[in-house]
């Protein structure tokens, strides 16, 4: 069977791709098991600083493929919390949340259901213009239960969040920008994904997955966790040798030379 996701690593950026293109990367019990065994892997890889994720063919992920779960017998671990908070389902999106680096994900052609809930994990969303998005679990007598509600919660208005959800409508990637759901617009997505990778890989890795750790601690952390967890990550940065050299290099008119 062909590999469900791909990576490539170059220069610290992680080439991530759902790779089922004849199914427009829809999900399937192998696709749940790709995604799930990348992120695991992507997770013990300290030469990468930046992920970058899309999908192959037409399509980012067109969400379930229906008739392969039902006959997979899908939804038996739902209760299951398999990958710390979340189930093997919820993985797929939250667990792009819980990566030390930041993740970028490149947005074309559709996401919908699932594949909303996936690309909504990641950092950083950068959508076509066109590409057609929905909260779709509705349509199908369903709620979403791969994260999304936990992930929107930081990205749209509450009014928003439940009129899509409530109605399972498609929207554009403009609506979506309008929405919060999508960062920003280009006509070449992966473009430009890997312009802003490159761009983060060139800063210092351990300031980046900091920042994403305060970040995440944004969703629940009351007022004084997250004062508390800038001195603590700061006090570890300042005059680190990444830190260090940071500062060197702006000095110097250089590019930095970071370990990771």
């Amino acid at each position: 069977m062909e590999e469900r996701v791909t990576i490539t690593v170059n220069d610290g950026i992680a080439d991530v791709r759902l790779n089922r293109a004849d199914k427009m990367n829809a999900l399937d019990p192998a696709m749940f098991a790709g995604i799930n065994a990348a992120i695991e892997k992507l997770a013990g890889m300290t030469d990468v600083r930046v992920v970058v994720l899309s999908g192959e063919g037409r399509a980012f992920c067109a969400g379930l493929d229906m008739a392969s779960m039902a006959a997979g017998g899908s939804g038996n671990d739902l209760g299951k919390r398999s990958h710390g908070m979340a189930n093997t389902a919820q993985n797929v999106a939250w667990g792009w949340r819980t990566l030390p680096m930041p993740v970028i994900a490149a947005v074309h052609g559709v996401a919908l259901g699932g594949g909303f809930q996936i690309m909504s994990g990641a950092c950083v969303r950068i959508a076509r213009p066109d590409v057609r998005l929905s909260i779709r679990e509705t349509y199908w007598g369903l709620v979403p239960d791969m994260a999304g509600l936990a992930l929107w919660r930081t990205l749209a208005r509450d009014d928003v969040l439940r009129d899509l959800t409530y109605s399972a409508r498609e929207f554009t990637g403009e609506q979506g920008e309008r929405y919060g759901f999508i960062t920003r617009l280009a006509d070449d997505p992966r473009a430009a994904a890997f312009e802003l990778a490159r761009e983060i890989a060139g800063r210092n890795p351990d300031a980046v997955k900091a920042s994403k750790r305060l970040i995440n601690l944004m969703a629940d952390g009351d007022t004084a966790t997250m004062l508390q967890g800038e001195s603590d990550e700061q006090i570890k940065l300042m005059r680190s040798p990444n830190q260090v050299e940071a500062v060197k290099a702006n000095m110097e008119k250089r590019a930095p030379v970071f370990v990771d």
